[in-house]
């Protein structure tokens, strides 16, 4: 599985994997939203993303056309909540913040959205309770080859071992 990560010390991963200093981490704000694999919110092949992948409801996430060159399928991303809740007053960010984690670009969502992330979740309500969240910060932390849908992580376990413990390309 190929993996580059975009934070960490230079030098102290193998040749696989990149890390450039922290002050070119790209970062985003973005719209943050949720959706559900089901035939009323994607199109008519619900659990195969526009990669090819699984939606898997653990590690993916949806971006909009427009950030297609910034955040190509693979781009591994850190979603650090909205910088005011208060103000969205349609955000449930902080109620669902444990079941984000970190997601995989693997999906693409309608042309009718700029500047937007949707991350997947395995319930409706989870999905409803997220809500729309203007103004979230997105950071990029990585990378994975997604090319072959298999290289997708399984599970969020193994997404965060691959994105805090690099040298551990073992997890699946």
């Amino acid at each position: 599985m190929g993996l580059f990560l975009l934070a960490g010390a230079a030098g102290a991963f193998p040749a696989s994997i990149t890390a450039p200093q922290a002050a070119f981490v790209p970062t985003h704000i973005l719209t943050l939203t949720g959706y559900n694999a089901v035939p009323g919110q994607t199109d008519d092949t619900p659990f195969i993303t526009a990669s090819g992948a699984y939606t898997n409801p653990e590690v993916v996430a949806a971006r909009s056309q427009d950030l297609r060159n910034e955040l190509p399928f693979g781009t591994i991303i850190a979603i650090d909540g909205p910088t005011d809740v208060q103000a969205s007053g349609t955000c449930g960010y902080k109620v669902v913040e444990s079941a984000i984690g970190y997601r995989v670009i693997a999906d693409t969502m309608n042309a009718r959205y700029t500047k937007y992330v949707d991350v997947v979740f395995k319930t409706m309500g989870a999905a409803t309770t997220l809500g729309v969240c203007p103004g979230t910060t997105v950071r990029v932390v990585g990378f994975v080859d997604i090319k072959n849908p298999a290289n997708l992580p399984k599970s969020q376990a193994a997404l965060t071992a691959l994105v805090e413990h690099p040298l551990n390309l073992a997890i699946k």
